[in-house]
């Protein structure tokens, strides 16, 4: 009478071990094809194709922040939620600038979340435009002329800071 059952003369695959080593290859396999699908599936948004004309662009973009520092520009503006609405003002100098300024308000990771407004900055220097629900996020913020003669840049954290406050380098800073 013989209690225990020897296992030594079934074949392999009745085997409880040899399975138990073959899953955790198995599950690397597994987790492999799930990431090459994804990695050709999904776009790397941060990636530029003609990086070498970008890059050699920088110079020209550094002219229109040099330019708004010249002209001591200063930008701020406010998000009201309730109102849907973004406002604010453009000064240069501490004098108000008026005209139609572009704000882009560019995500940071998203890039079809970014928004483009054009707000008109009446005589007094301030501007309201539409503005849906803004997503928490860091933003970069790029506000330009008309003409696309200057530029300021900064980064957003909404809605952590309920505000943002853009000053050209060399401009004089604001007082909070």
């Amino acid at each position: 009478m013989e209690a225990h059952k020897d296992n030594s003369q079934a074949p392999w695959y009745r085997q409880r071990w040899p399975w138990l080593l073959m899953i955790g290859p198995a599950w690397v396999v597994v987790g492999a094809v799930i990431m090459i699908t994804l990695a050709l599936r999904t776009p790397d948004a941060l990636v530029v194709d003609d990086y070498y004309k970008r890059g050699k662009a920088i110079n020209q973009d550094l002219s229109r922040d040099r330019a708004a520092a010249a002209m001591q520009l200063q930008f701020e503006a406010a998000y009201r939620p309730a109102e849907g609405r973004l406002a604010g003002v453009l000064s240069a100098g501490g004098k108000p600038v008026s005209g139609p300024v572009l704000i882009q308000l560019v995500h940071s990771t998203q890039p079809e979340k970014d928004l483009k407004l054009q707000a008109q900055a009446g005589s007094d220097g301030r501007f309201s435009v539409a503005l849906g629900m803004l997503e928490r996020a860091r933003w970069q913020v790029i506000v330009e002329g008309e003409r696309r003669d200057w530029r300021l840049t900064g980064q957003w954290k909404w809605p952590e800071q309920q505000s943002v406050t853009l000053v050209a380098d060399g401009a004089p800073s604001p007082l909070k």
